[in-house]
């Protein structure tokens, strides 16, 4: 993978970068001369891994285990993170669980967990490099929501409002952020083959896949260039705004 420099001299922090479009992410910022940190969760090889991979790019790298569902863990690692490559000018809230479930069999730790997870997570690590961004007058924040944030699923109950909330957290901080010079925007990706949702259910996935006027599920470095985007000059327009590459999912 070979970039144009968009976000040289830049530095961004992804969560649940090991893997999957957080490892999709790291990897195209990495080609576009960005230094990168990122966190997972008990995934130590995987992140090793991209790590080797950022380097044999020729950038820097951080990287290290985070439960994102601690504030005081986003700010224990953003700090680090800093400290290993300067301030954060790009975040990119990415970190997510799913649970699959029928709604009467939720439990309140399904729950909490979700809502920790993907809201608790992308609002707290937000505060952990806010305050540089506002200081420094510039910053990119693109929180990872999904399709089904506007469609909903059976069984996924949890995981839809969770992604719902981070829409509407992206547009409330958007009105905050943007007059001190940090543009905040979403992505909603539709169906991609990772660990979280796998390509492993034959017939449900051929009934999902022929509704897609694309006629396939995406994979993860295909949702990866409309974060470089959000985070380059190209997104210098882009203001609380979903993009969402999805195949036709959803249309608006």
């Amino acid at each position: 993978m070979s970039g144009t420099g968009k976000l040289a001299g830049k530095v961004a922090l992804v969560t649940g970068g090991s893997r999957g479009i957080g490892g999709a992410i790291v990897r195209a910022f990495a080609a576009e001369d960005a230094d990168v940190a990122f966190c997972h969760l008990a995934d130590h090889d995987k992140a090793l891994a991209m790590a080797a991979e950022v380097e044999a790019l020729g950038r820097r790298v951080h990287h290290d285990e985070a439960d994102v569902a601690d504030p005081d863990t986003c700010a224990s690692f953003a700090a680090a993170a800093k400290a290993a490559l300067g301030p954060i000018d790009i975040l990119v809230n990415n970190a997510g669980i799913g649970i699959s479930r029928a709604f009467e069999d939720v439990t309140v730790d399904d729950f909490e967990r979700i809502m920790n997870v993907h809201v608790r997570g992308t609002f707290f690590m937000t505060q952990a490099v806010y305050g540089d961004m506002v200081a420094r007058g510039r910053g990119r924040i693109i929180n990872i929501s999904s399709q089904l944030a506007y469609n909903g699923m059976a069984d996924l109950t949890p995981y839809c409002a969770a992604k719902g909330a981070i829409g509407a957290f992206t547009r409330a901080l958007a009105h905050e952020a943007t007059p001190k010079g940090i543009l905040v925007n979403a992505i909603a990706p539709g169906p991609v083959i990772t660990s979280l949702f796998p390509d492993d259910d034959e017939a449900g996935d051929a009934n999902f896949k022929a509704r897609l006027p694309i006629g396939r599920f995406a994979e993860p470095h295909e949702i990866a260039p409309t974060a470089v985007l959000l985070a380059s000059d190209g997104g210098n327009y882009y203001v609380g705004a979903t993009l969402s590459p999805n195949g036709g999912d959803v249309m608006f």
